[in-house]
C-alpha cells in the first residue's frame, strides 16, 4: 500500500505524512513544479513534481497508483478513476469517495460548470474547518490500519 497526495492545494498534509510515516506506509505528495520546496521531507515521503497544466498531477497518480492504495484528493474526477482502479480515496474534510456517491457528485460539478458557463456564480467550498481536520484525522487512521 502507498499513499499518493493530489498535494497543491491540500490541507492535510501534514497529518498524512505524519500518520503514514508513523504506519511505515509510503507517502507520494504529487504537485506543481509551482508549489516547489526546499523543504526536507521525512523518510519515506516523496514529492514528485509535475508540470503546472491542467490535470498533470492527477494523470501523474492515476499512472502511478495501484490496487489497495489510498489516494486523497478533493478533485472529483480523480476520485473516479481512483475508485475505479481499486483504491480508496479520501477528501480532506474527512469522506470517503465510494461508486454510491461519485455519480452524484460528478453530476454536481457538471451543473455547476454549466451554470458558471452561462454566466451564473455559483458557491465556492465551504471554509476548512478544524472539525473538518479532526474527521479526516479518524478516517485517514482507519483507512491506512485496514
Amino acid at each position: 500500500m502507498k499513499i499518493y497526495v493530489d498535494a497543491d492545494a491540500c490541507p492535510v498534509k501534514d497529518i498524512i505524512i505524519s500518520e503514514g510515516t508513523k504506519a511505515a506506509i509510503p507517502v507520494i505528495l504529487v504537485t506543481s513544479f509551482s508549489h516547489f520546496s526546499n523543504v526536507e521531507q521525512p523518510s519515506g515521503v516523496e514529492t514528485i513534481y509535475v508540470d503546472s497544466g491542467a490535470d498533470a498531477a492527477d494523470y501523474r497518480i492515476m499512472k502511478l497508483a495501484t490496487k489497495g492504495d489510498i489516494i486523497v484528493t478533493q478533485d472529483y474526477g480523480l476520485a473516479s478513476l481512483g475508485l475505479a482502479k481499486g483504491c480508496t480515496v479520501l477528501h480532506h474534510t474527512g469522506y470517503t469517495y465510494t461508486n454510491e456517491n461519485i455519480d452524484q457528485l460528478l453530476q454536481s460539478r457538471y451543473f455547476s460548470a454549466m451554470a458558471r458557463k452561462s454566466g451564473k456564480r455559483t458557491k465556492g467550498p465551504k471554509p476548512f474547518t478544524t472539525e473538518d481536520k479532526e474527521k479526516f484525522k479518524g478516517l485517514f487512521k482507519i483507512a491506512i490500519s485496514q
